[in-house]
């Protein structure tokens, strides 16, 4: 028999994925504080513009970057709301949910054997997208003593002549923190300085809670920053599968020319769905944003009660707690015995890396009752 490809079978797959399929084998309900999915409907007038397209027929296909009129869209969004002035139509991509925008991203300048900076805790598919891409993932530690923000000394300490780009994430899954302008804008300097490419994973952008969100195009100055977008969270568009990559004017024309043996072209009626989502009434965010945050009070307030460290978010929709006091030395062990024994599923610290043993993270997407309700199961699991 021929052999699968080595970085294909080396490649992990999700810790949370894994619970999702625990989970999903048991007789009884089960509390999932584990999944990262909105609670909140699709918006109406996004649905009715798919819709729309199906009925008139806008199932053709469409040019490999996207919609005209999206991209246009998201251009002039990029401009007025994330503060990147020189965004243009020519830049945005239009992918496949968010994870595609990383893939097409980091494809177009990632290759065999190159060095990729990427967050521990991190999104695990970071990691996995880099292997399949044959680089080589180096962890860059985000350490609870420094506010699990990165550490510039320490980045260069990892940097060889291999590096090729940095991955960063803010707001940040799992973390729930959110990079301040002047961090953002080290991290940018520190790109330039190294001649790295730097990857921005942006999309809980429109998710956060006591301060806003910084693009770290907004400081580049040279075209080195690659800046990933989705619809999935900020208009609960996570099975509709739309995203978008704001490309540097060099690489903006090999995105678009690899879209052609990826996906060819996002499905069409969605991205009129997305265009709906950017053009029209923008009420929901507002609610989701008040609502999460409403949650993370009522959680926090939960785990002071119980004794139970946490990291306080200040955005995306995830709480990182630390419950090391009960889970030994496997957090994935423990995760798994929540589930069976308390029918609770979190996502366990060690699938976002090795510094994340001894933590797990839990979604604020989750309706208030069932939150509180797995906390306390949380809780009394020892």
């Amino acid at each position: 028999m021929p052999s699968i490809a080595p970085n294909a079978e080396r490649m992990p797959r999700s810790g949370i994925r894994a619970i999702m399929d625990l989970a999903w084998r048991l007789p009884d309900p089960v509390i999932g504080l584990h999944v990262g999915e909105p609670s909140f409907a699709t918006p109406r007038h996004v649905l009715d513009a798919a819709a729309r397209a199906y009925a008139e027929a806008r199932t053709r296909y469409v040019p490999n970057a996207g919609v005209t009129e999206l991209r246009e869209a998201i251009a002039a969004k990029l401009r007025d709301l994330n503060g990147i002035a020189a965004a243009t139509t020519e830049q945005v991509i239009v992918t496949a949910g968010g994870m595609q925008a990383l893939q097409l991203g980091m494809s177009s300048v990632v290759g065999a054997g190159d060095e990729v900076l990427i967050p521990d805790p991190g999104w695990p598919n970071f990691n996995m997208l880099v292997q399949l891409l044959q680089g080589v993932p180096v962890r860059y530690e985000l350490r609870p003593e420094n506010g699990f923000q990165p550490d510039i000394a320490d980045l260069a300490a990892l940097v060889t002549p291999r590096t090729r780009a940095i991955v960063v994430n803010s707001p940040s899954n799992p973390l729930g923190t959110v990079l301040p302008a002047a961090a953002v804008e080290r991290l940018v300097a520190f790109a330039r300085e190294h001649d790295l490419w730097l990857v921005s994973d942006e999309c809980y952008e429109e998710i956060t809670f006591d301060g806003p969100h910084v693009s770290p195009a907004v400081y580049d100055t040279d075209g080195r920053v690659i800046s990933c977008f989705s619809f999935s969270k900020t208009y609960a568009m996570t099975g509709m599968r739309v995203g978008y990559v704001l490309a540097p004017p060099v690489l903006a024309p090999v995105c678009a020319k690899l879209q052609e043996p990826l996906v060819a072209c996002v499905n069409a009626p969605a991205q009129y769905g997305a265009l709906a989502a950017l053009t029209g009434p923008q009420d929901q965010k507002a609610e989701a944003r008040d609502a999460y945050r409403a949650r993370r009070e009522a959680a926090t307030a939960a785990l002071d009660e119980a004794g139970l460290p946490y990291l306080r978010p200040e955005g995306a929709f995830y709480l990182w707690v630390d419950v090391s006091d009960r889970c030994g030395d496997d957090v994935t062990e423990w995760a798994v015995r929540l589930l069976q024994e308390e029918h609770v599923a979190v996502a366990p610290g060690t699938t976002f890396g090795p510094h994340g043993a001894g933590w797990i993270r839990l979604s604020l997407a989750t309706a208030t009752e069932d939150l509180l309700e797995g906390i306390g199961r949380i809780v009394r699991c020892r």
